[in-house]
C-alpha cells in the first residue's frame, strides 16, 4: 500500500449548504463539506472564518440543506464566493428562500431536504473559526421526495458528495445493501 500521510480524505463528505441571515436580514448560504451526524439529534460542522460564521455568532440558528446534482453549480458557487465580496451572491444562485418556521434562518426550497438547527455548543473557538455541535430542531422534506411509506426516499434526491482526493463532486443514490441486515449471512 502507498502511504500519503495525514490528509482530509474521509469519504464520502456531504455537501452541506448552511443557510443564515446576514446582519441586514438578507439570506446567505455557504458550502461546508466537513460535517456529519454527532448524535441521534445533533450534527457537527467545522466552520472556518466566514460571513456565515459571523452570522452564527450573532444568531446561533441556521439551516442545512443537502446539495444535489441539480444544485451543484450554485452549491459550489456559494462555497467559493463570500457574501463579503459579492452582494449579489444569493441572487446569482437563483435559489428561492423562505423563512423557517422553527429557527431564525432561511430555508432554500430548491433542495429536497433541509435540517433546521440551533447551536448547542462551539468547540475550539479561535480567530480561524470553530466546530459547532447543533441540535436538529426539525427536518423538512419536499413531498415529491417521499416514498409510499411517507418517509424520505433518498434515491430520488440525487444527492452529491465531495470527493476530497481529486476535488470532485460524486453522485449518490444506488442502494447496494440493507444496513443492519446484509451482514447477517455471516452469522
Amino acid at each position: 500500500m502507498k502511504s500519503f500521510g495525514p490528509r482530509s480524505w474521509v469519504l464520502p463528505q456531504p455537501v452541506l449548504i448552511i443557510g443564515t441571515y446576514n446582519s441586514d436580514g438578507t439570506s446567505n448560504a455557504m458550502n461546508a463539506a466537513w460535517g456529519g451526524q454527532w448524535d441521534a439529534k445533533e450534527i457537527m460542522i467545522s466552520m472556518g472564518a466566514h460571513a456565515t460564521t459571523e452570522n452564527l455568532d450573532r444568531c446561533g440558528e441556521f439551516t442545512v440543506a443537502f446539495a444535489t446534482q441539480d444544485t451543484l453549480v450554485a452549491s459550489d458557487f456559494v462555497g467559493i464566493i463570500s457574501a463579503k465580496d459579492d452582494s449579489q451572491k444569493m441572487q446569482k444562485t437563483g435559489w428561492t428562500a423562505q423563512k423557517s418556521e422553527n429557527v431564525d434562518a432561511p430555508v432554500f426550497i430548491d433542495f429536497p431536504m433541509t435540517l433546521e438547527c440551533r447551536i448547542n455548543r462551539k468547540i475550539d473557538v479561535s480567530a480561524e473559526g470553530y466546530y459547532i455541535v447543533a441540535d436538529i430542531v426539525n427536518i423538512l422534506v419536499d413531498e415529491k421526495y417521499l416514498a409510499e411509506d411517507g418517509k424520505p426516499d433518498v434515491s430520488k434526491m440525487q444527492l452529491i458528495a465531495y470527493e476530497p482526493v481529486r476535488h470532485e463532486y460524486i453522485a449518490l443514490g444506488n442502494c447496494v445493501g440493507k444496513a443492519f441486515s446484509a451482514g447477517k449471512v455471516l452469522k
